[in-house]
């Protein structure tokens, strides 16, 4: 067996307050002989701690979330294991570290405004081969602006409907993978309902990977990857994120006008970046009635700037990225829609804790959320220790 390393706060991750003791216990299985601990404490505070106890004690003085890191090394002082999780205090109180742009809605009308100045009247919807019988397969382009079409595959049971329909997004490097633009294996595809797999950058689909290369290194800018760059960033209309939310939006202005979907269910999910993009469109097509957002990327986007703790692949801030940030965008979610994340890993600094958290409480609708001790970004215990679970219901007052 392996060596692993895991950790648990005494209480509820989610449960202490500002200034209370948080106590962590390290324990390590299949360690080799000679085994030791190795941690490291940082945390929305700026402040950081190291030792190489089983055990440690820190507080938080503020609302946020402590990183504890460990590892397990072996006797030449090698690790073969390793930990990533912490535990927040006062979370309900945490908020977006940046104010709302305060023409936001007025952004948004003008951008809905531009998109339903592009008629749909030259949209491609071409059927290609299934992998699963009984379930067809198209490949749709629709026209949209900022450059590019929004393209998606859509799997349509060969039965007759309606159905309830789903809108999958993907990753920020699945978005670039096969994953992305190949047809989807059967085990994606559904017999009782309608699935569109959205391509964040309006590709085409099963063609030759030197496409899909050049694709990107043309979306690069200034030397930044993808999304990257603070000076396209600066002004929202020119951000990537710009012509992508446009691709979301248009591609489930085109769904929603299928005649096998049976206009009342409309589930928009995916991880990571994909988690942005169904944020996006939760809060900003009425016709989304459930979005989950997993391992959510881009909540709090200024968190890194304000000193939250985070890691080393982030999005630059600049207030121009405020417009598409969902800690903002959660407020314009409706009552009926119900937002679930999934996942949200309390060692997870892509999508940093506290920016999960702050787009959690700025929801006003039904809503759910699990941070899962121990997960990463990119990894999730085989036996979590802890899952920190809340759950809320709209006010009366909620829109």
């Amino acid at each position: 067996m392996n060596p692993t390393l895991a950790c648990t706060s005494d209480r509820d991750p989610l449960s202490y307050r500002a200034g209370e003791p948080m106590v962590f216990s390290l324990r390590a299985s299949n360690a080799p002989a000679g085994a030791r601990i190795r941690w490291r404490r940082t945390g929305d505070d700026g402040r950081e701690e190291r030792g190489e106890t089983p055990a440690l004690a820190t507080a938080l003085d503020r609302p946020g979330f402590v990183r504890i890191e460990a590892e397990l090394l072996d006797a030449g002082g090698a690790p073969v294991a390793r930990f990533d999780g912490g535990a927040g205090a006062d979370v309900d109180a945490i908020r977006a570290d940046a104010p709302e742009p305060p023409d936001l809605d007025d952004f948004w009308a003008r951008r809905k405004a531009a998109l339903d100045a592009v008629p749909m009247d030259g949209a491609t919807c071409v059927e290609i081969a299934s992998p699963c019988a009984g379930v067809r397969v198209f490949e749709i382009a629709v026209p949209c602006p900022g450059g590019r079409p929004s393209t998606a595959l859509l799997s349509v049971p060969a039965r007759g409907g309606p159905f309830p329909a789903f809108a999958r997004f993907r990753g920020y490097e699945t978005s670039w993978s096969p994953a992305a633009y190949d047809t989807p294996p059967p085990a994606e595809l559904r017999d009782d309902a309608l699935v569109l797999f959205v391509s964040a950058h309006g590709f085409a689909f099963n063609r030759e990977p030197d496409y899909y290369a050049a694709l990107r290194e043309a979306s690069r800018s200034n030397g930044y990857d993808v999304a990257f760059d603070p000076a396209q960033n600066a002004d929202p209309a020119t951000a990537y994120f710009g012509g992508m939310s446009w691709r979301v939006l248009r591609a489930l202005q085109w769904l929603e006008r299928r005649s096998e979907w049976d206009g009342r269910s409309l589930t928009v999910f995916g991880g990571s970046m994909a988690g942005l993009q169904s944020i996006w469109a939760a809060a900003l097509d009425p016709a989304v009635t459930e979005c989950r957002p997993r391992i959510p990327w881009c909540c709090n986007l200024a968190g890194p700037a304000s000193g939250r703790a985070h890691g080393d692949w982030f999005v630059p801030w600049v207030p121009g990225l405020g417009y598409y940030d969902p800690v903002h965008l959660a407020r314009r979610i409706p009552a009926r829609c119900r937002v679930v994340v999934p996942q949200a890993g309390l060692g997870d600094y892509v999508c940093p804790p506290s920016g999960v958290m702050a787009f959690y409480n700025a929801l006003s609708c039904t809503k759910e959320i699990a941070f899962v001790q121990g997960a990463t970004h990119f990894t999730f215990p085989a036996e979590p220790a802890q899952i920190a679970r809340r759950s809320a219901q709209p006010t009366p007052s909620s829109p």
